[in-house]
C-alpha cells in the first residue's frame, strides 16, 4: 500500500491540501486520513477504489495507466471500469483531459473533444485543455501565457484574485484572464497591458483556473 500512500500524498502536495480538507474530499475523518499517511492503517483494495470515485479519479486505462475523467470516458470495449485499479498502477497514472476549442465553451461545456492530451497532473475535478488564440495573455516580462500554447483548466478548483481563470460574463465569449480584486470588486485583467482591465459583471462564471501550461501548437 506503499504506492497508494505515495498517491495520497502526491495528490495533497499539487492541489495544496490541509489533512482535513484532503478527509473532507475523501468523504473521511481527519485522523483516518493521518493513518493512511502514516501508514499505520491499510485500506482495502475496494476502499481505495471507493476513494478514487470520490476524487474522480476511478478510470484506470489497463494498459497504459491512463486515469480517465467522467468528461473523457470512453467506450468500455477500451477501458477496464469494471474491475478496481491496481494499487500499484497509481504511482505511475498519468491522466488525459479532452482539447476544448473556445467555441466549445459558449454552452454547455461538452463531455469530449476530438484530442486529448496526457498530462501527470492530478485534477481536483472535471478538466480540460485550451489553445491560447491571442496575445492578450502574452507579457513583456513576468508571468506570461503566449499565443499558441495549451493551458490546463481544472474547474475544480476555486476562482481566487491572483489566480489564472477562464470566464464567462453574460453574452459573451470565454476569456483567459488574471481575476483580481480591487476595491471590493472582482476584475478581469490580461497580462498584455495593450488589453483592458474589466469589471466582472453580475452572472459571470468561472469555468476554471489555470493550472499547467504545455506545448506550442
Amino acid at each position: 500500500m506503499e504506492n497508494w500512500i505515495e498517491f495520497l500524498s502526491r495528490y495533497q502536495r499539487e492541489h495544496n491540501l490541509k489533512q482535513h480538507q484532503l478527509a473532507e474530499r475523501l468523504g473521511m475523518t481527519q485522523g483516518g486520513v493521518g493513518h493512511w499517511l502514516r501508514g499505520t492503517r491499510r485500506p482495502t483494495l475496494a476502499t481505495v477504489n471507493e476513494k478514487l470515485e470520490k476524487l474522480g479519479l476511478a478510470y484506470l486505462e489497463a494498459r497504459v495507466m491512463v486515469v480517465e475523467r467522467d468528461m473523457t470516458r470512453e467506450s468500455r470495449g477500451v477501458y477496464a471500469v469494471e474491475r478496481p485499479p491496481s494499487v500499484n498502477a497509481l504511482r505511475h497514472a498519468s491522466f488525459r483531459f479532452p482539447v476544448l476549442r473556445w467555441a466549445d465553451l459558449q454552452g454547455a461545456l461538452p463531455h469530449t473533444g476530438d484530442t486529448q492530451e496526457l498530462t501527470g497532473y492530478m485534477p481536483a475535478g472535471n478538466a480540460f485543455w485550451l489553445p491560447v488564440e491571442n496575445d492578450a495573455m502574452n507579457a513583456a516580462s513576468g508571468r506570461s501565457v503566449p499565443q499558441g500554447v495549451l493551458v490546463l483548466v481544472d474547474a475544480g478548483i476555486e476562482a481566487a484574485p491572483g489566480r489564472l481563470v477562464v470566464a464567462r460574463q453574460p453574452g459573451k465569449p470565454a476569456v483567459l484572464r488574471e481575476l483580481i480584486e480591487e476595491g471590493g470588486q472582482q476584475m478581469l485583467r490580461p497580462l498584455n497591458t495593450l488589453y483592458p482591465t474589466v469589471l466582472c459583471e453580475e452572472g459571470c462564471e468561472f469555468l476554471g483556473v489555470v493550472v499547467r501550461m504545455h506545448g506550442v501548437l
